[in-house]
Protein backbone atom coordinates (compact mmCIF):
# COMPACT_ATOMS: atom_id res chain seq x y z
CA UNK A 1 0.00 0.00 0.00
CA UNK A 2 1.72 3.25 -0.93
CA UNK A 3 0.20 6.39 0.80
CA UNK A 4 -0.12 10.01 -0.23
CA UNK A 5 0.26 12.43 1.96
CA UNK A 6 -1.22 16.18 1.32
CA UNK A 7 0.01 19.15 3.89
CA UNK A 8 1.31 16.28 6.19
CA UNK A 9 2.20 17.43 10.01
CA UNK A 10 5.01 14.84 9.99
CA UNK A 11 8.41 16.13 11.35
CA UNK A 12 11.21 15.34 8.86
CA UNK A 13 12.11 11.86 10.67
CA UNK A 14 8.73 10.39 10.39
CA UNK A 15 8.67 12.21 6.56
CA UNK A 16 11.95 10.53 5.25
CA UNK A 17 10.73 7.05 7.19
CA UNK A 18 7.56 7.34 5.10
CA UNK A 19 9.49 8.33 1.85
CA UNK A 20 11.86 5.19 1.99
CA UNK A 21 8.98 2.89 2.12
CA UNK A 22 7.21 4.52 -0.81
CA UNK A 23 5.11 7.11 -0.07
CA UNK A 24 4.56 10.58 -1.83
CA UNK A 25 4.14 13.81 0.04
CA UNK A 26 2.52 16.52 -1.91
CA UNK A 27 2.68 20.21 -0.21
CA UNK A 28 0.79 23.14 -1.50
CA UNK A 29 2.19 26.12 -2.00
CA UNK A 30 4.46 28.05 0.94
CA UNK A 31 6.35 31.40 1.01
CA UNK A 32 10.21 29.69 0.40
CA UNK A 33 8.44 27.84 -2.65
CA UNK A 34 6.45 30.43 -4.29
CA UNK A 35 9.87 32.58 -3.73
CA UNK A 36 11.91 29.53 -5.64
CA UNK A 37 9.60 29.80 -8.02
CA UNK A 38 9.33 32.99 -8.56
CA UNK A 39 13.12 33.70 -9.12
CA UNK A 40 12.73 30.91 -12.05
CA UNK A 41 10.06 32.63 -13.97
CA UNK A 42 12.20 35.73 -13.37
CA UNK A 43 14.93 34.38 -14.98
CA UNK A 44 13.36 32.45 -17.96
CA UNK A 45 10.48 35.28 -18.56
CA UNK A 46 14.18 37.38 -19.02
CA UNK A 47 15.70 34.94 -21.04
CA UNK A 48 12.86 34.77 -23.56
CA UNK A 49 12.91 38.60 -23.97
CA UNK A 50 9.13 39.37 -24.14
CA UNK A 51 7.55 35.83 -24.93
CA UNK A 52 5.52 33.75 -22.66
CA UNK A 53 8.06 31.17 -21.83
CA UNK A 54 5.22 28.48 -21.78
CA UNK A 55 4.41 29.88 -25.46
CA UNK A 56 8.03 30.46 -26.97
CA UNK A 57 7.78 27.13 -28.76
CA UNK A 58 5.25 28.28 -30.95
CA UNK A 59 6.99 31.69 -32.07
CA UNK A 60 10.84 30.07 -32.29
CA UNK A 61 12.50 28.00 -34.62
CA UNK A 62 13.40 25.25 -32.23
CA UNK A 63 17.24 25.75 -32.56
CA UNK A 64 16.56 29.10 -31.23
CA UNK A 65 14.36 28.41 -28.59
CA UNK A 66 17.26 25.30 -27.49
CA UNK A 67 19.93 27.98 -27.41
CA UNK A 68 17.78 29.96 -24.90
CA UNK A 69 17.69 27.37 -22.87
CA UNK A 70 21.39 26.07 -22.99
CA UNK A 71 22.01 29.93 -21.28
CA UNK A 72 19.06 29.85 -19.04
CA UNK A 73 19.47 26.49 -17.37
CA UNK A 74 23.36 26.66 -16.56
CA UNK A 75 22.54 30.57 -14.98
CA UNK A 76 19.30 28.90 -12.95
CA UNK A 77 21.29 25.97 -11.30
CA UNK A 78 24.79 28.08 -10.38
CA UNK A 79 22.79 30.94 -9.58
CA UNK A 80 24.00 31.57 -5.51
CA UNK A 81 20.07 33.26 -5.35
CA UNK A 82 19.15 29.79 -6.49
CA UNK A 83 20.79 27.74 -4.06
CA UNK A 84 20.07 30.35 -1.37
CA UNK A 85 16.02 29.82 -2.02
CA UNK A 86 16.77 25.94 -1.74
CA UNK A 87 18.27 26.47 1.30
CA UNK A 88 15.02 28.64 2.80
CA UNK A 89 12.81 25.88 1.03
CA UNK A 90 14.03 23.08 3.46
CA UNK A 91 14.47 25.23 6.74
CA UNK A 92 11.17 25.87 6.19
CA UNK A 93 10.02 22.37 6.06
CA UNK A 94 11.78 21.20 8.56
CA UNK A 95 14.80 19.87 7.89
CA UNK A 96 18.14 19.55 9.75
CA UNK A 97 20.51 21.50 7.07
CA UNK A 98 23.53 20.33 8.71
CA UNK A 99 22.80 16.50 7.78
CA UNK A 100 20.76 17.47 4.86
CA UNK A 101 23.30 17.47 2.09
CA UNK A 102 21.93 18.68 -1.71
CA UNK A 103 22.46 19.11 -5.62
CA UNK A 104 21.70 21.95 -6.91
CA UNK A 105 18.69 22.91 -8.21
CA UNK A 106 17.84 22.67 -12.10
CA UNK A 107 14.97 23.89 -14.54
CA UNK A 108 13.72 21.31 -16.20
CA UNK A 109 11.50 22.11 -19.46
CA UNK A 110 8.99 19.91 -21.52
CA UNK A 111 7.82 21.60 -24.48
CA UNK A 112 4.14 20.54 -26.14
CA UNK A 113 3.52 18.10 -28.87
CA UNK A 114 7.33 16.94 -29.84
CA UNK A 115 8.53 20.27 -30.75
CA UNK A 116 12.05 19.21 -28.29
CA UNK A 117 12.19 16.16 -26.43
CA UNK A 118 15.83 15.16 -26.55
CA UNK A 119 18.94 16.99 -25.29
CA UNK A 120 18.58 20.22 -23.37
CA UNK A 121 15.17 19.31 -23.31
CA UNK A 122 14.99 15.35 -22.99
CA UNK A 123 11.66 13.50 -21.91
CA UNK A 124 12.09 10.91 -19.56
CA UNK A 125 10.94 7.58 -20.10
CA UNK A 126 9.98 5.56 -17.06
CA UNK A 127 13.25 4.76 -14.92
CA UNK A 128 14.59 4.61 -10.95
CA UNK A 129 17.39 7.46 -10.14
CA UNK A 130 18.87 4.74 -8.21
CA UNK A 131 19.63 3.44 -11.70
CA UNK A 132 21.81 6.15 -12.15
CA UNK A 133 24.09 5.48 -9.66
CA UNK A 134 21.97 7.58 -7.05
CA UNK A 135 21.99 6.78 -3.22
CA UNK A 136 19.53 4.62 -1.98
CA UNK A 137 18.79 7.75 1.19
CA UNK A 138 18.08 10.22 -2.29
CA UNK A 139 15.02 12.26 -1.95
CA UNK A 140 13.37 14.31 -5.14
CA UNK A 141 11.66 17.39 -4.62
CA UNK A 142 9.83 18.82 -7.55
CA UNK A 143 8.45 21.92 -8.06
CA UNK A 144 6.07 22.86 -11.04
CA UNK A 145 7.28 26.92 -12.02
CA UNK A 146 3.97 27.20 -13.78
CA UNK A 147 0.82 25.57 -13.30
CA UNK A 148 0.59 22.14 -14.36
CA UNK A 149 -2.02 19.63 -15.79
CA UNK A 150 -2.07 15.90 -16.03
CA UNK A 151 -1.13 16.27 -19.81
CA UNK A 152 2.05 17.77 -19.03
CA UNK A 153 3.13 16.74 -15.48
CA UNK A 154 5.06 13.72 -14.14
CA UNK A 155 3.87 10.17 -13.46
CA UNK A 156 4.59 7.38 -10.92
CA UNK A 157 4.54 3.69 -11.67
CA UNK A 158 3.84 3.23 -7.93
CA UNK A 159 3.38 -0.51 -7.81
CA UNK A 160 6.81 -1.11 -8.65
CA UNK A 161 8.19 0.80 -5.46
CA UNK A 162 9.80 -2.35 -4.29
CA UNK A 163 9.08 -5.06 -7.06
CA UNK A 164 11.51 -5.75 -9.26
CA UNK A 165 11.81 -3.86 -12.34
CA UNK A 166 13.97 -6.00 -15.56
CA UNK A 167 16.07 -3.05 -16.63
CA UNK A 168 19.97 -2.96 -18.03
CA UNK A 169 21.27 -0.61 -14.78
CA UNK A 170 24.35 -2.42 -15.29
CA UNK A 171 25.73 -1.01 -18.50
CA UNK A 172 26.16 2.28 -16.29
CA UNK A 173 28.66 3.62 -14.32
CA UNK A 174 28.39 7.37 -13.06
CA UNK A 175 32.17 8.51 -13.09
CA UNK A 176 32.42 6.72 -16.99
CA UNK A 177 28.88 8.95 -17.30
CA UNK A 178 30.53 12.07 -15.86
CA UNK A 179 33.85 12.03 -18.33
CA UNK A 180 31.98 10.68 -21.95
CA UNK A 181 28.57 11.62 -21.62
CA UNK A 182 27.57 14.10 -19.50
CA UNK A 183 28.69 17.54 -21.31
CA UNK A 184 26.55 15.62 -24.63
CA UNK A 185 23.66 15.26 -22.09
CA UNK A 186 23.31 19.20 -22.22
CA UNK A 187 23.55 19.92 -25.85
CA UNK A 188 20.73 21.87 -27.45
CA UNK A 189 18.80 19.59 -30.12
CA UNK A 190 19.44 16.45 -31.90
CA UNK A 191 19.01 12.56 -31.32
CA UNK A 192 18.87 11.44 -28.24
CA UNK A 193 22.46 9.16 -28.14
CA UNK A 194 22.91 8.68 -24.13
CA UNK A 195 23.17 5.37 -22.59
CA UNK A 196 20.66 5.53 -20.06
CA UNK A 197 18.87 2.39 -18.13
CA UNK A 198 15.52 1.58 -19.01
CA UNK A 199 13.42 -1.33 -18.32
CA UNK A 200 13.87 -4.20 -20.49
CA UNK A 201 9.77 -4.50 -21.07
CA UNK A 202 6.83 -2.56 -21.22
CA UNK A 203 5.77 -0.60 -17.84
CA UNK A 204 1.99 -0.20 -18.13
CA UNK A 205 1.61 3.47 -18.28
CA UNK A 206 -2.31 3.29 -17.78
CA UNK A 207 -1.67 3.13 -13.58
CA UNK A 208 0.11 5.83 -13.66
CA UNK A 209 -0.40 8.62 -10.77
CA UNK A 210 0.00 11.88 -11.48
CA UNK A 211 0.35 14.57 -9.14
CA UNK A 212 -0.58 18.23 -9.78
CA UNK A 213 0.82 20.38 -6.49
CA UNK A 214 0.31 24.48 -7.59
CA UNK A 215 3.11 26.64 -8.46
CA UNK A 216 5.42 27.00 -4.80
CA UNK A 217 4.01 23.44 -3.47
CA UNK A 218 6.00 20.45 -3.99
CA UNK A 219 5.82 16.64 -4.48
CA UNK A 220 8.72 14.57 -2.60
CA UNK A 221 9.70 10.68 -3.39
CA UNK A 222 11.95 8.88 -2.94
CA UNK A 223 14.85 8.01 -5.68
CA UNK A 224 13.43 4.71 -5.98
CA UNK A 225 10.42 5.12 -7.08
CA UNK A 226 9.57 4.44 -11.13
CA UNK A 227 8.97 7.98 -12.59
CA UNK A 228 8.50 9.27 -15.83
CA UNK A 229 7.75 11.97 -18.13
CA UNK A 230 4.08 12.22 -19.15
CA UNK A 231 3.83 13.03 -22.86
CA UNK A 232 3.32 16.95 -23.22
CA UNK A 233 -0.15 17.48 -25.40
CA UNK A 234 -1.62 20.41 -23.33
CA UNK A 235 -0.22 23.37 -26.23
CA UNK A 236 2.31 24.73 -23.46
CA UNK A 237 5.55 23.84 -22.27
CA UNK A 238 5.58 22.62 -18.51
CA UNK A 239 8.66 24.51 -16.84
CA UNK A 240 9.62 22.87 -13.31
CA UNK A 241 12.70 22.69 -10.56
CA UNK A 242 13.83 19.59 -9.59
CA UNK A 243 16.61 19.05 -6.50
CA UNK A 244 17.69 16.01 -4.57
CA UNK A 245 18.71 15.21 -0.72
CA UNK A 246 21.02 12.99 1.16
CA UNK A 247 20.68 13.07 5.31
CA UNK A 248 24.07 12.10 5.97
CA UNK A 249 22.31 10.15 9.55
CA UNK A 250 20.34 8.32 7.42
CA UNK A 251 23.61 6.51 5.46
CA UNK A 252 25.53 6.44 8.33
CA UNK A 253 22.63 4.08 10.37
CA UNK A 254 21.53 2.45 7.03
CA UNK A 255 18.09 3.74 6.64
CA UNK A 256 17.10 4.10 3.10
CA UNK A 257 15.02 2.59 0.23
CA UNK A 258 15.08 -0.65 -0.72
CA UNK A 259 17.50 -1.77 -3.65
CA UNK A 260 15.56 -4.18 -5.36
CA UNK A 261 16.93 -4.01 -8.85
CA UNK A 262 19.80 -1.35 -9.11
CA UNK A 263 23.10 -2.84 -10.73
CA UNK A 264 24.52 0.48 -11.52
CA UNK A 265 28.36 1.31 -10.52
CA UNK A 266 29.33 4.39 -8.90
CA UNK A 267 28.09 6.56 -6.89
CA UNK A 268 26.66 10.20 -7.15
CA UNK A 269 27.06 11.22 -3.41
CA UNK A 270 30.04 13.52 -4.33
CA UNK A 271 26.99 15.89 -6.31
CA UNK A 272 26.00 16.55 -2.77
CA UNK A 273 26.64 19.64 -0.23
CA UNK A 274 25.65 20.95 3.02
CA UNK A 275 22.33 22.75 2.65
CA UNK A 276 23.52 24.96 5.83
CA UNK A 277 26.51 26.29 4.25
CA UNK A 278 26.85 24.30 1.19
CA UNK A 279 30.40 22.69 2.41
CA UNK A 280 31.27 18.89 0.58
CA UNK A 281 29.89 15.82 1.23
CA UNK A 282 32.26 14.62 4.67
CA UNK A 283 34.93 12.06 3.07
CA UNK A 284 33.84 9.52 5.59
CA UNK A 285 30.37 9.58 3.82
CA UNK A 286 32.07 8.82 0.37
CA UNK A 287 34.03 6.08 1.45
CA UNK A 288 30.78 4.04 2.18
CA UNK A 289 30.03 4.23 -1.62
CA UNK A 290 33.52 3.33 -3.20
CA UNK A 291 33.08 0.45 -4.73
CA UNK A 292 36.61 0.17 -6.92
CA UNK A 293 35.21 2.38 -9.96
CA UNK A 294 36.39 5.35 -9.11
CA UNK A 295 39.54 5.56 -11.41
CA UNK A 296 36.97 4.94 -14.58
CA UNK A 297 35.87 8.57 -14.81
CA UNK A 298 34.77 11.75 -13.58
CA UNK A 299 34.62 11.18 -9.81
CA UNK A 300 31.98 14.51 -9.89
CA UNK A 301 31.19 16.52 -12.98
CA UNK A 302 31.79 20.34 -13.29
CA UNK A 303 30.11 22.18 -15.89
CA UNK A 304 32.27 24.92 -17.33
CA UNK A 305 29.84 27.21 -15.95
CA UNK A 306 30.78 26.19 -12.59
CA UNK A 307 34.37 26.11 -13.20
CA UNK A 308 33.57 30.31 -14.04
CA UNK A 309 32.22 30.50 -10.91
CA UNK A 310 35.06 29.10 -8.76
Amino acid sequence: MTAVWVDSDHDDDTRRAGLYSGDLYLANASPAGEALCAFARELAEEAFDGLDPRLAQHEMAVEAYAAVLAELKPRFIHHQRSKELLRDLLAEQGCDLDQVHVDVPRLRSSTSDGYLTTGIAYAWHPHRDTWYSAPMTQLNWWLPVYPVRPDNAMAFHLEHFDRVVENDSEIYNYYVWNSTFRAAAASQVGKETRPLPRPRGEIDLSTAVVPLPPVGGYTLFSGQQLHSSVPNTSGVTRFSIDFRTVHIGDVAAGRSAPNVDAACTGSSIRDFVRARDFAPMPQQVVSLFDDGTESQGELRYESPEAQQRR
